[in-house]
């Protein structure tokens, strides 16, 4: 056999290869390799809403009839100040224009707050509330899956008053709160979806609602006075009826439809809050006895002023959906930390089995069991 002669090579006699730069790919790639920042809670809001200047203005999805409600305030109010009110204030007198401008900036300032409030949103239970309602264990240990009570009964000023639980936001709902089914969301003190405002009335807008159709009742009436007292001083000139009707025909026939209906509704909520009712309430008859069953209103104060001030001139109550809030995910990326306030505690006082609740609200005995973990959840939040 042939020998064999091996030669150790030095490990630094060999040759260092290059690093090779990795390609550039231009401003783009550099763009997606930033980290995301925070997200805000807005961004990621369940219900069917739109958010505007970074969540401080809220309004429903469907809002196409708000343009056209808008619209319609605009032409009239415009025609009028155009062609009626230089020959009101030629013949009558200077404080016509004085009097309606005040009235349209007022109801257009009130329109704005009714369609870009929160009208008192709840927010959706969290994973670990709705999971504590909705997966109950039974008695023998095995786990099973069954739906949880739809209703729980609570006594209001010795009023009994039935919970109905929302399965889309997963919650017991607060007295007098509804689920619209157009915005998707559980609403305090639901009145009603209003299409002409482009949003849900309820607990935190209604007010501002009240007064948008009160006001605009006002405009619509004084504008139709004008109009009518326009083409009666013009027939008078000898030219006859039918020369005036042409000098401002489309806000005379504008506001003859429109003021009777806006009457109404203005009548009609004025008894609301009188009373202290809802549209939802007095639709379904719910303190009105209809059922056969002696009932009466829990809310009602006894007392037509106190009901006004109570519904008209009460605080404010702050939104409770927290839109601006970052998400609890998105706190490792803040250099700040910043504490997440779960806006879903602040109805918890009324699912939870608390004795005292707004109203003189108390829990009356339910025969539904509670969840086994709902006292360690409530102790670790």
């Amino acid at each position: 056999m042939k020998n064999c002669e091996y030669q150790q090579i030095d490990p630094r006699a060999l040759p260092t290869p290059t690093p090779i730069p990795p390609p550039h790919l231009g401003p783009e790639s550099d763009k997606r390799e930033e980290p995301k920042g925070p997200r805000r809670k807005w961004q990621v809001f369940p219900g069917k809403n739109r958010f505007y200047c970074d969540g401080r203005i809220i309004v429903a999805r469907q809002s196409g009839v708000l343009p056209l409600t808008l619209g319609l305030i605009l032409i009239t109010s415009g025609l009028f100040f155009i062609f009626d009110c230089p020959f009101l204030v030629k013949h009558l007198t200077s404080c016509i224009p004085v009097i309606g401008g005040g009235l349209f900036v007022f109801v257009v300032i009130t329109l704005l707050q009714t369609s870009l409030t929160d009208p008192g949103i709840l927010p959706r239970a969290t994973p670990d509330e709705a999971a504590d309602i909705e997966k109950q264990i039974d008695n023998t240990g095995n786990t099973s899956y069954r739906p949880p009570p739809r209703t729980k009964e609570v006594l209001i000023n010795q009023q009994v008053v039935k919970l109905k639980y929302c399965f889309t936001c997963k919650m017991f709902r607060p007295p007098r709160t509804s689920h619209c089914s157009l915005c998707d969301n559980c609403v305090e003190r639901f009145d009603h979806h209003c299409p002409w405002v482009g949003n849900c009335v309820g607990k935190r807008n209604y007010r501002f609602f009240y007064t948008f159709i009160v006001s605009l009742s006002f405009l619509t009436a004084f504008i139709f006075g004008c109009v009518t007292t326009h083409l009666a001083l013009r027939a008078q000139g000898g030219k006859g009826l039918v020369f005036a009707l042409q000098e401002s025909p489309v806000e005379l026939v504008i506001c003859f439809f429109s003021v009777w209906s806006i009457l109404g509704l203005s009548g009609f909520h004025t008894y609301l809050v009188a009373s202290n009712l809802t549209t939802n309430e007095d639709i379904k008859g719910s303190w009105s006895g209809k059922s056969g069953e002696d009932v009466t209103n829990p809310y009602s104060h006894k007392n037509i002023f106190i009901n006004c001030c109570s519904v008209l001139c009460g605080p404010m109550s702050p939104s409770l959906i927290d839109r601006r809030g970052f998400l609890p995910g998105d706190e490792s990326v803040q250099t700040a930390g910043v504490d997440i306030e779960l806006p879903t505690l602040a109805t918890r006082n009324v699912v939870g089995g608390s004795s005292q609740l707004p109203f003189g609200l108390q829990e009356s005995p339910s025969p539904v069991p509670a969840p086994p973990h709902s006292h360690q959840n409530s102790s670790s939040a």
